[in-house]
């Protein structure tokens, strides 16, 4: 009897991980990775999982409970990567007692992301055996073996996700022995040689890396079944990984392919072996060529196109397009697109978002913002134009800062989340003040990590598992660092958030803004009250449309035909009051 449920790879994971026996699980949220620890949740019985306040965080908590003997899991995104490559280099140097496994869901496409980046790369820079599932059985059953490896080889294993795989749904058979794997803890041995590493062990450590990559390619050649040659037309052979296989399997399905399930350490003998079973080699994969480099580097010769496969995300398509290139035997479908003259719908903040009052200000003071991670990043477009640079995860500050530094005299300030200040925010203001600048930090704190689905953070009193947990005070944490000037605000008073703002922008002391205010949706009151414009008293300004509210929208034209009234659509008021505060003329007013 089978047991089979529909799920997604990120839901996979979960259960896959519940089915080996992880005890210790530790993340941090961020599309498209976020599922699994939502899914994970639901074994809190089973598995001790976390949010983390960061993925470098995440990953030694993960590295602990390995440590300790039991099987661990940590999850992340792609550039939470790079946050958590220290500890990832050294505990590959140290090896794994409980099998540890970390997951990194990779975007192609930046669907959700500042970048595109391809985790194989670091996978091989980390010297950590690496699977790559094309569907959510795939990701199920490798999350069991890299357990089973890594505790074989004593090294913690990688799991690589895609936006594709992470979020899409395909039947995958439990088994019938389903449930909570109960596997022992090995137990802790106090061992300085093997885990403190320092120069005198880490040199030692490295040979023995050295050994176990050659162990762990012996084996991704001759006994993992992840790594496997489908026979088809000889004339042509196509290794390909991850969901490429999917691709590669629709569009050139006929001829013989070579599928790496585990691509790091390279099988160079089975690579090789295919190679000489065909005529003609062809890699494919999403994004970076690292499996095409690898085998070119063993000498072996390798098809060359033109058909651009090395950045965003792939689609039969696509490939389409390189059988047409080398083949020739396929026509393109006409492409078919919406009618010209559409209207545009950019990306906006929801209808009563507290973060709108804010950038309505930083736009009214012409000040200079540098950005940072999470749903406020929208405050950049139009109309507000409120944010001027994003790079990464608690950058605002230091950019902010180095601005300063560099003699830039106008109106500057930093704009953080709540959830982001607690990832990396809080060395930033330290950085700030310890080294003698003046910048204004601005925290948006709605209580929860909004972007990525309303994950509790530090700021929400909750955990994970549902558990109460204490409440961080931004402005505590500042003030015990030294900060003299700190400020709370309510994010929907228009007027103070000015007057206070204005005051610290120019001000020549390092300052804290914290702007509170809760996230709409998350606190259910998207339908808390309605607003109307009063088409009597407005005078078609354009004052309320530059809030950029989805909520207001054009009403009638006035006389010149240029200008509009404006109305607010009862459906997508939630009652914010922003609009009556703005308006000069008294023309909008609460009906509900």
């Amino acid at each position: 009897m089978s047991n089979k449920m529909l799920l997604s790879a990120n839901e996979a994971v979960a259960y896959a991980a519940y089915k080996a026996g992880c005890k210790v699980a530790s993340a941090y949220p961020g599309t498209p990775s976020t599922e699994i620890f939502e899914t994970i949740a639901r074994f809190k019985d089973k598995i001790n999982a976390d949010w983390a306040v960061n993925e470098k965080v995440a990953l030694e908590v993960a590295i602990g409970g390995s440590m300790a003997g039991a099987r661990s899991l940590c999850a992340m995104k792609h550039v939470g990567l790079n946050v958590a490559m220290d500890p990832l280099m050294t505990y590959t140097f140290i090896g794994a007692l409980g099998g540890l496994v970390l997951v990194v869901a990779d975007d192609p496409g930046i669907h959700s992301s500042q970048n595109e980046q391809d985790t194989r790369t670091l996978a091989r820079f980390a010297r950590v055996p690496l699977f790559e599932p094309s569907n959510s059985q795939e990701a199920f059953d490798m999350i069991q073996e890299a357990y089973e490896v890594s505790e074989r080889y004593q090294v913690p294993c990688m799991v690589r996700l895609t936006t594709r795989t992470s979020h899409t749904s395909t039947v995958v058979d439990l088994g019938d022995d389903f449930g909570p794997g109960n596997v022992e803890n090995k137990p802790y041995v106090k061992d300085i040689c093997k885990i403190v590493s320092a120069p005198v062990f880490a040199r030692p450590m490295r040979y023995r890396v050295q050994k176990r990559t050659e162990e762990l390619r012996k084996y991704s050649t001759t006994e993992t079944v992840v790594n496997r040659i489908e026979e088809g037309d000889k004339s042509l052979g196509i290794i390909t990984a991850s969901v490429a296989y999917e691709y590669v399997k629709e569009v050139f399905g006929e001829y013989a392919i070579l599928k790496l399930g585990m691509s790091n350490p390279f099988p160079t003998d089975l690579v090789r072996h295919f190679c000489g079973s065909v005529d003609r080699v062809l890699v494919v994969e999403e994004l970076d060529p690292v499996m095409e480099e690898q085998v070119r580097a063993m000498g072996l010769e390798v098809v060359s196109y033109e058909t651009e496969l090395d950045m965003m995300e792939l689609n039969p398509g696509r490939l389409l397009a390189l059988r047409k290139e080398l083949l020739g035997d396929v026509e393109i479908p006409e492409a078919t697109y919406a009618d010209k003259g559409l209207p545009a719908r950019p990306p906006v903040l929801c209808s009563g978002c507290s973060h709108r009052g804010l950038f309505y200000v930083l736009s009214k003071l012409g000040a200079t913002v540098t950005g940072d991670i999470g749903c406020y990043t929208l405050g950049a477009f139009p109309p507000l134009n409120a944010m001027d640079s994003v790079i990464c995860m608690g950058a605002s500050i230091g950019t902010a800062f180095g601005m300063e530094k560099a003699g830039y005299n106008k109106r500057l300030c930093a704009v953080i989340g709540d959830s982001t200040f607690f990832h990396s925010g809080m060395t930033g203001i330290q950085n700030v003040l310890y080294n003698g600048g003046s910048v204004t930090t601005i925290v948006l704190d709605n209580r929860i990590t909004g972007m990525t689905g309303h994950q509790v953070n530090p700021g929400s009193g909750k955990t994970l598992a549902g558990d109460v947990a204490p409440v961080t005070n931004i402005g505590a944490v500042a003030r015990a660092m030294g900060y003299k000037r700190v400020e709370s605000i309510d994010a929907f008073d228009i007027d103070r958030l000015e007057n206070v703002l204005t005051a610290e922008l120019d001000s020549d002391e390092p300052s804290v803004v914290i702007v509170t205010g809760p996230c709409r949706i998350n606190a259910g009151l998207m339908q808390a009250g309605t607003f109307e414009v009063d088409p009597e008293k407005c005078k078609a300004c354009g004052g309320c449309f530059k809030l950029g509210c989805p909520a207001i929208i054009r009403g009638e034209s006035v006389a010149d035909g240029k200008r509009f009234k404006a109305h607010i659509d009862p459906v997508q008021c939630t009652g914010c009051g922003f609009c009556e505060q703005v308006c000069k003329f008294d023309a909008i007013s609460r009906i509900r």
